[in-house]
C-alpha cells in the first residue's frame, strides 16, 4: 500500500498529499429524480468531516455510492493505495478497499459476545479459537479504551457501547475511511462524549471520518471540516472555523442572508389575546431523546415548531399526542388538568394529529377512502358500535366534496390515490373529529404546489373559525405564511420563542444557529 503521500493522475485529477479518498463529479439518478448532480467530495487522512444538508440533499446517496449499495451514473472514485479510480460494486468490496460504515441502527448482534460481534464473518479460522479471539478482542477494547468486555453479551452493553464496538470492529478490519451516519442520534449526552473521544483518538491515528448528522452543536464540538450539499448539488467545502453556525444553516436551507426579505403572511388578523389556552403543558419530555419543554397553543392560533430535520420538531408533538411514551409532564386542556400518555387520551380530548410519515403512520392502503376517512371517528365511537354502511357513505362524500378529493369513488382503495390526495383523505379523517386542537406534521411534504396551497389555505380557514393548529413544514417560507407564533428547535431543545416582527428568515436562522453571527 501506497504511503499517504503516494500522488497518481486520473484523467487530470491529482490525489494529493493527506488525502485518503476524492470522490469528483459524481452523478446519481432515480425514475424522475436527480439523487446527485456533479457532487465533489474530498476527505483527509486524521480528518473528521461532517456531511450536512437538510432531508433530501443527497447526504444518504452520496454514502451509498461511497460504500457499494447504489452504482453511480458517472463519476469517480479516488482511494489513497488505489491505482486509478476505485470499482466499487458492493459493500463488501467497499470494505476491501478500507472503507466501513457504523449506521444509526446497531447492525451487530445483540444476543453474541462483543467478541464475536467484532470477529464475525471474518474467516473460520477466528472464530474456533476461542481463547486467541477474545485475548484480541480485550487488546482491541482496551487500545481504544471502550468499557466493554470481550466476553459480555452485546445486548447488556449501552448503545454508546454498541456503536464503539462497532467501530471497534471496523478499526481492526483496517479501515481508512470510518463513516458514522447519525451516531448520535440515541444516545445521551455523557454517550455522546464516549463516543467524541474514540473519534479523537481514531483522528489521532491517522483515520479518516466522514461524520453524518443533524446535530449543530456536536458538528462544531468534534469536526474539522464540513461539506454542505443541497438539493443534491455541492454548496462547498468549508474548515470549520471559517463556517459560523448562522451561514452554516443559511448554506443548507439555500438562503444568502443579505437577500433576504421578511415574507410574513398575509393573514389578517391574530390570536385572541389573552384568551385562555386551548392546550398547555410543562416540562413534557417522552422517550424520544426530546430536553423537557413547556408549550401553549390559545383558540384560534396557528403556531408552529421549526428547526432543521432532526431537530426534535415531530418529536415535540408526538410527545403532545402520546404517540411516543410519555416520561413527564404536566398537562391542562382548556384549563383542566388532564393525563395524556396514549393517542386514545388525546382524541378524547379532542385533539387530532397527522403524522410525518403519511405512509407509515397515516394511510391503511389496503382499506377504502370511506374507511380511512371514518377510522379515527370509529375508534372513539368505538368498535362494537360500528357505523352503518349508509352512513359512512353519506360522511365520506361530504368530505371527498368539502376538501375536493380526486378519487374514482369512496370506495377506490387509497394506496390507488395520488400523494395529495391521500393526505387530503387523512385531514378529513382528523377533520370529521371536529377537533379543537389540530396539529399538522408535514402536511404539505410531496405534494403537488396547488394543493398545498390548498392546505394552507385550509389551516388558516379552521383558525379564523376558532381552531387551534401546530403546523410544522420543513419549508420556512410556508411557515411564515401560516403561523402567528414559532418555537424554534435545535438538538431536541427548544431554543426560542419567535412572534411578530421576529418571523422572519434571518431570526429563524438565526436563533437556530444560537443566536450569534460569529458564533463557531
Amino acid at each position: 500500500m501506497r504511503s499517504c503521500a503516494a500522488r497518481f493522475m486520473r484523467k487530470g485529477i491529482l490525489m494529493r498529499d493527506g488525502v485518503v479518498l476524492e470522490m469528483r463529479g459524481i452523478y446519481k439518478s432515480f425514475p424522475g429524480v436527480k439523487a446527485l448532480r456533479n457532487v465533489d467530495f474530498t476527505l483527509r487522512e486524521g480528518e473528521i468531516h461532517a456531511l450536512m444538508g437538510e432531508n433530501g440533499a443527497g447526504k444518504s446517496t452520496l454514502i451509498k455510492v461511497l460504500t457499494g449499495v447504489y452504482s453511480k451514473d458517472d463519476g469517480e472514485i479516488f482511494l489513497r493505495g488505489v491505482d486509478g479510480a476505485a470499482v466499487i460494486r458492493s459493500p463488501q468490496e467497499a470494505q476491501n478497499l478500507g472503507i466501513a460504515t457504523v449506521y444509526q441502527e446497531i447492525t451487530l448482534c445483540p444476543n453474541l459476545s462483543v467478541a464475536e460481534n467484532i470477529y464475525i464473518g471474518r474467516g473460520s479460522g477466528s472464530l474456533r479459537n476461542w481463547k486467541k479471539m477474545g485475548a484480541d478482542a480485550d487488546k482491541i477494547l482496551q487500545s481504544l479504551d471502550i468499557p466493554a468486555r470481550a466476553s459480555q453479551q452485546l445486548g447488556t452493553c449501552s448503545l454508546a457501547v454498541q456503536q464503539m464496538v462497532a467501530i471497534a470492529r471496523a478499526i481492526d478490519m483496517d479501515c481508512k475511511v470510518l463513516i458514522l451516519d447519525e451516531p448520535t442520534s440515541s444516545l445521551d449526552e455523557q454517550e455522546v462524549e464516549k463516543l467524541f473521544r474514540l473519534m479523537r483518538d481514531l483522528r489521532s491515528r491517522g483515520v479518516g471520518i466522514i461524520f453524518v448528522t443533524h446535530f449543530l452543536d456536536q458538528v462544531y464540538e468534534v469536526c474539522d471540516r464540513i461539506t454542505v450539499l443541497r438539493d443534491g448539488q455541492l454548496v462547498g467545502e468549508y474548515e470549520i472555523g471559517s463556517l459560523p453556525r448562522l451561514q452554516l444553516v443559511s448554506k443548507m436551507l439555500g438562503k444568502d442572508l443579505d437577500d433576504l426579505s421578511d415574507i410574513k403572511g398575509d393573514r389578517e388578523g391574530s390570536t385572541e389575546e389573552g384568551a385562555e389556552p386551548v392546550y398547555e403543558v410543562q416540562g413534557l419530555q417522552s422517550n424520544a431523546g426530546i430536553s423537557p419543554f413547556d408549550f401553549h397553543i390559545r383558540k384560534g392560533e396557528v403556531n408552529g415548531f421549526t428547526g432543521l430535520l432532526g431537530s426534535g420538531r415531530s418529536e415535540c408533538v408526538r410527545a403532545i399526542f402520546g404517540a411516543d411514551r410519555v416520561l413527564s409532564g404536566s398537562v391542562k386542556v382548556n384549563g383542566k388538568k388532564v393525563k395524556i400518555t396514549k393517542p386514545l387520551d388525546a382524541m378524547k380530548q379532542g385533539i387530532a394529529y397527522l403524522p410525518e410519515d403519511r405512509k407509515a403512520d397515516g394511510i391503511v392502503g389496503d382499506l377504502s377512502v370511506r374507511e380511512n376517512i371514518i377510522l379515527a371517528q370509529q375508534v372513539l365511537k368505538g368498535f362494537f358500535h360500528p357505523f352503518s354502511k349508509a352512513e359512512t357513505a353519506k360522511i365520506a362524500k361530504e368530505y371527498i366534496d368539502l376538501l375536493d378529493i380526486k378519487t374514482a369513488s369512496a370506495e377506490t382503495p387509497i394506496r390507488a390515490l395520488s400523494g395529495g390526495n391521500q393526505q387530503k383523505v387523512i385531514l378529513a379523517r382528523w377533520l370529521l373529529m371536529h377537533p379543537e386542537y389540530l396539529i399538522l406534521d408535514e402536511p404539505t411534504r410531496g405534494i403537488d404546489v396547488g394543493t398545498k396551497v390548498d392546505i394552507q389555505k385550509l389551516v388558516l380557514k379552521l383558525a379564523d373559525e376558532g381552531k387551534s393548529v401546530t403546523f410544522i413544514s420543513s419549508e420556512t417560507e410556508e411557515m411564515l405564511r401560516t403561523c402567528s407564533r414559532l418555537i424554534v428547535m435545535r438538538d431536541r431543545k427548544v431554543v426560542g420563542e419567535l412572534t411578530g416582527d421576529d418571523l422572519t428568515q434571518n431570526k429563524i436562522m438565526s436563533t437556530i444557529a444560537g443566536g450569534e453571527e460569529n458564533n463557531a
